[in-house]
């Protein structure tokens, strides 16, 4: 077997192909993506001759593998340790990016499977042409997503190339594609290996006012400083005294009515006031008596409509609608 324990991962599995015989190895094939099919045709036309020994010993240690494998648990760290024994650091440090990225093979896949908002966000600084090919090859429908968010005369410039693009050629798709890969998708990669607290401050913010003062009161006495950065990291609905004038106005359009009715039921008068200076006098007359009506509520369902509006305030941040500041001495460049 010392002649098997030469041959590379391909030229093994290129063995192991060609053993199987034609139409095993072509419904193989179907199954794989296309880098694949080329590595593997390429070892397997260059093979050679395998003894007969030889490949009835990788037949062997295959299912041998097979077999033994038993319970499995997979994770990127196991994963980037296993690259790390047979391929360069760079070279993991890259795949590893990729892999935590968006799912997909190809980059179209993957920027299919990116959020709009975060999408627009990038496109709408890059060149109305480059937007406009990216948006013919993502699904239709999550092209018009993201089409919506973008600035209006910037869509219009990027719906009129759209109309007028003929065949793009290859030459300019590949320069896209490896533009995408360095400064978005390695970018977008490295920002979802999220920091722990910042993952614990949105699971606080979904919490009930009761569950979040009990939790937070336990992990204080364990551990003040963990406390005290998940704090910071949270919004809640108080914090949205932070938004300027327009920005409420804003909110106040999207916001359904009777959730802010009772959002504001629950809430300092402080707040209803902050609401009402937004508004005009006979709107904010009907939004008092709509939370006089509403009589004795739950804490659970104020808890409920405070957390939905402070979900849409921060879908408006990411389409660019409003600014929410990260703090209350946050520092402002005049």
């Amino acid at each position: 077997m010392s002649e098997a324990r030469r041959l590379t991962g391909p030229q093994k599995a290129a063995a192991v192909m060609l053993a199987l015989g034609e139409e095993q190895a072509a419904a193989l094939f179907a199954r794989m993506h296309e880098d694949e099919i080329r590595d593997l045709s390429a070892a397997m036309a260059q093979l050679g001759t395998v003894p007969a020994a030889v490949v009835e010993g990788l037949c062997r240690e295959f299912a041998e593998q097979l077999g033994q494998a038993g319970h499995l648990v997979g994770t990127y760290e196991s994963t980037e340790r296993l690259l790390m024994r047979t391929l360069p650091r760079e070279r993991v440090a890259q795949i590893m990016e990729e892999i935590r990225g968006p799912a997909g093979r190809t980059m179209w896949d993957k920027l299919g499977n990116v959020n709009e908002s975060v999408l627009a966000n990038y496109l709408k600084n890059e060149y109305p042409q480059t937007v406009a090919v990216v948006l013919t090859k993502v699904r239709p429908e999550h092209a018009a997503r993201v089409l919506s968010l973008l600035p209006e005369s910037f869509a219009m410039e990027v719906v009129m190339r759209m109309l007028r693009m003929e065949t793009v050629q290859k030459e300019a798709l590949e320069g896209v594609e490896r533009t995408l890969k360095a400064e978005f998708m390695s970018n977008l990669a490295r920002s979802q290996r999220r920091d722990a607290h910042e993952m614990m401050a949105e699971i606080f913010n979904n919490l009930d006012r009761q569950a979040e003062s009990r939790i937070m009161s336990a992990l204080e006495e364990r551990n003040r400083d963990a406390a005290e950065r998940i704090r910071s990291l949270m919004f809640t609905f108080e914090d949205l005294q932070r938004l300027d004038g327009a920005g409420m106005q804003a909110l106040l359009r999207a916001v359904e009515k009777d959730k802010l009715a009772l959002a504001l039921k629950g809430a300092s008068e402080q707040m209803r006031e902050l609401f009402m200076r937004n508004m005009t006098e006979r709107a904010a007359r009907l939004l008092r008596d709509d939370i006089a009506a509403l009589g004795p509520v739950r804490l659970r369902d104020v808890d409920e409509a405070q957390a939905t509006i402070v979900a849409l305030a921060k879908d408006l941040a990411a389409q660019g609608a409003i600014e929410l500041h990260s703090g209350p001495d946050e520092e402002m460049v005049p």
